[in-house]
């Protein structure tokens, strides 16, 4: 077991004993923010022939290397081809083809001009300028050729990837499943969120922030329920959990206090305790277990310290789960916009806003830092890492800093 650790250190060693999930084949309409499990590589050109931008003409360039105001050339039109259609003729010296946005080029053609540079009849168009070859042709492959790497596997599939691999055929992507997360809540003040309040009581929220927090990050939450601070009430719900979910939060009773029992319950249970206690505030007093190859992370009660510990640590276990690519939050460097007043005996990591400020991007520390305020994170985007030992930090200070994303 691993004790007080730097919480980049204790992180990076958790995602190494994870292990990411199986693969299946979803609907590419289903497949938006899941993670591809194979490269992607092109069959085909996209377009996959050279096609017109706009409704024009197409000619050989070479008609009108001559052509100007004064001394215009005259083009006979061959037919008309529209977006679906195919060339019937193809083009020769002193003619021209009908074309619409979209249409193939047709068989001896070079150049297209727009319709609104040129005068034109049923039978004839005249151009008034030189036109070069390759003018106004959209060439096959111009977005996508056969045999390039489209996307990689451990990409996260964005609308624009949906439309990608339409363009390829491939309809049935294969992805990584999702991981299922079990969430509880532990401990005898906890109230539902609809029942009444009750002196010596609070709500349970840790449940739904972290609930969102996993469908944010991919994850399908499952709420487990609320546990007393009784070491085998814990134990029976961890334990039933671990009979679906991919990976078990829980949250509660991980100090040394008289009613925190989660550390019995998992030897109850017989978990092996990879790590204990981050060297961090907020969020460094968690437990990470794990029991049959899945892992518990068990972090505290108070709200704003399990968020920051789920941002910091948790939330890149359930990348590697869910096969992506990347699992830690983008790194950044960040200028405060406002002092900070407070020592930090312990690695801190502030929650902040990013703000644009003549050019620079600066981050707004907002007033109320405290492990149990949870109110003071909304809106945050950006988790701000202040070095152990430091003293109140000023204004304009520069911060390493790892994005909420």
């Amino acid at each position: 077991m691993k004790h007080n650790l730097d919480f980049e250190y204790g992180r990076d060693l958790l995602i190494n004993l994870c292990t990411t999930l199986p693969t299946e084949e979803i609907s590419i309409s289903e497949s938006v923010d899941r993670v591809l499990a194979e490269d992607i590589r092109a069959v085909t050109d996209v377009p996959p022939f050279d096609r017109s931008p706009y409704d024009g003409y197409a000619f050989f360039a070479s008609d009108t290397t001559y052509a100007s105001q004064d001394r215009p050339v005259t083009l006979r039109i061959l037919e008309e081809v529209a977006a679906g259609s195919v060339p019937t003729q193809s083009v020769v010296e002193g003619t021209a083809i009908k074309i619409l946005t979209g249409a193939p080029v047709p068989i001896g053609a070079d150049a297209i001009v727009k319709y609104e540079d040129t005068n034109f009849s049923k039978d004839e168009v005249t151009l008034y300028g030189s036109v070069s070859v390759g003018s106004n042709i959209v060439p096959a492959g111009e977005d996508v050729k056969a045999g390039d790497l489209l996307a990689e596997k451990g990409t996260v599939i964005d609308p624009s990837l949906v439309g990608v691999l339409a363009a390829q055929g491939i309809l049935t992507p294969l992805v990584y499943r999702q991981p299922m997360i079990g969430i509880l809540s532990t401990g005898n003040e906890l109230l539902n969120a609809e029942d009444a309040p009750s002196l010596g009581k609070i709500h349970d929220i840790n449940r739904y922030a972290l609930e969102a927090a996993c469908l944010h990050a991919g994850a399908l939450p499952v709420f487990l329920g609320c546990a007393k601070d009784i070491e085998e009430d814990i134990r029976f719900v961890i334990e039933k959990g671990l009979d679906s979910c991919d990976m078990i939060i829980s949250t509660g009773g991980v100090c040394v206090g008289d009613y925190d029992r989660t550390p019995a319950a998992l030897e109850l249970l017989g978990a092996e305790i990879m790590v204990r206690d981050l060297f961090l505030k907020p969020g460094g007093a968690c437990i990470y277990a794990r029991k049959g190859g899945k892992m518990i992370c068990c972090l505290s009660g108070n709200t704003a310290s399990s968020m920051t510990n789920f941002y910091a640590v948790t939330i890149p276990l359930i990348r590697k789960l869910s096969g992506r690519s990347r699992t830690v939050s983008v790194t950044t460097y960040i200028t405060l916009a406002n002092d900070f007043p407070k020592r930090s005996p312990k690695t801190r990591l502030l929650r902040g806003k990013l703000e644009l400020d003549s050019g620079q991007i600066r981050m707004r520390i907002p007033e109320n830092q405290k492990n149990g305020v949870l109110h003071s994170m909304i809106g945050c985007n950006v988790l701000a890492v202040v070095p152990a030992g430091s003293q109140a930090l000023a204004k304009g200070t520069v911060l390493k800093a790892y994005l909420i994303d």
